[in-house]
């Protein structure tokens, strides 16, 4: 079997934390400006991104598509920039793995992962065991606990770190034959229920989860409370189909300053097993693991503004 040329230079010296991700910006292989993105000439405050040869590219153009990666991955410096690319199936990832300079991103994002081809994709990964995968879950066995179930013990068997499960929602709802209205959020559909079973699912066995693409770009309020939501839901990651979603939902991940004044209590040395804490009960063995990642948040996104009608301004947050 073909072993290809690989260079001796890890990508990061650590994997990076689940909640860097933020707003991943996704983008067709096919575009002129990967090199200006992968490197931060453009998009600088991007955190991290995914270039796609799947849904968002044609078949016929799969070829240019892999040229134009090929190209762009030559020129890759390093940066802090978290760098996946989604291939289209198993050959495609093959191909890409083959690549001496593949060494230059971070990972893959799997596409349409079920108990079938999951073994298939973890194969070809571990070629290379030091890059990063986000299986995506938008097939059928996201409407079945049972496949659920048999795929999540089905990724204890992959050697590759897994960063999180991205929610792939415009494929679930596509085969619901649905599409999600204007004027509401994913969690106003039947939707909601699969987004909660997939949580019960993997959340308890460790697996972080990514929220699913918000499809419109002039209803910034409706982003804006499907990010509140996606918070509610413990989901810190989110899927941005364009540059003007980024700062929107990045300003939901900002902490409340008496969220933080809590989690600093709850954290405290010599706190008390349970207190009271501004009118509310504290609990330090079931608010522990909240407080810590809130902080997490707090130190990637910073504090939020509290406003009497608790809105933001989407205007205030476009530019990146």
């Amino acid at each position: 079997m073909y072993q290809p040329q690989l260079r001796v230079q890890p990508v990061r010296e650590r994997i990076p934390c689940y909640i860097e991700l933020g707003a991943t910006l996704y983008m067709p292989a096919t575009r002129k400006d990967i090199v200006e993105v992968l490197n931060q000439r453009k998009l600088a405050k991007l955190r991290s991104v995914v270039v796609c040869t799947e849904d968002s590219i044609l078949e016929k153009e799969l070829t240019l598509a892999l040229v134009n990666l090929r190209v762009a991955l030559e020129q890759l410096q390093p940066s802090p920039l978290l760098r996946f690319i989604r291939p289209r199936n198993p050959e495609v990832l093959s191909q890409l793995i083959g690549i001496p300079e593949i060494t230059n991103i971070d990972g893959f994002v799997l596409p349409k992962i079920n108990e079938n081809n999951l073994p298939i994709y973890a194969e070809i990964a571990a070629r290379i065991p030091t890059l990063i995968l986000m299986p995506t879950l938008e097939t059928e066995v996201a409407f079945s606990r049972k496949r659920l179930e048999i795929l999540c013990n089905e990724f204890t068997k992959v050697g590759n770190p897994i960063l999180c499960l991205r929610i792939g929602g415009n494929d679930l709802l596509r085969l619901l034959k649905l599409r999600r209205p204007r004027n509401f959020t994913l969690y106003d559909t039947p939707l909601c229920r699969v987004i909660n079973d997939i949580i019960l699912t993997f959340r308890p066995a460790g697996y972080e989860l990514s929220a699913p693409v918000f499809e419109y770009l002039d209803s910034y309020e409706v982003l804006q409370r499907e990010v509140e939501l996606d918070i509610i839901h413990g989901l810190f990651a989110k899927t941005a189909i364009h540059p003007t979603q980024i700062s929107v939902i990045e300003a939901v991940y900002r902490v409340f300053q008496r969220d933080m004044d809590l989690a600093k209590e709850v954290l405290k040395e010599g706190a008390p097993a349970v207190f009271k804490f501004n009118d509310q009960m504290v609990e330090i063995s079931t608010h522990r693991s909240w407080a810590e990642q809130l902080l997490l948040r707090a130190e990637f996104y910073g504090i939020r503004c509290e406003r009497t009608d608790n809105s933001i301004c989407p205007l205030n947050f476009i530019k990146m």
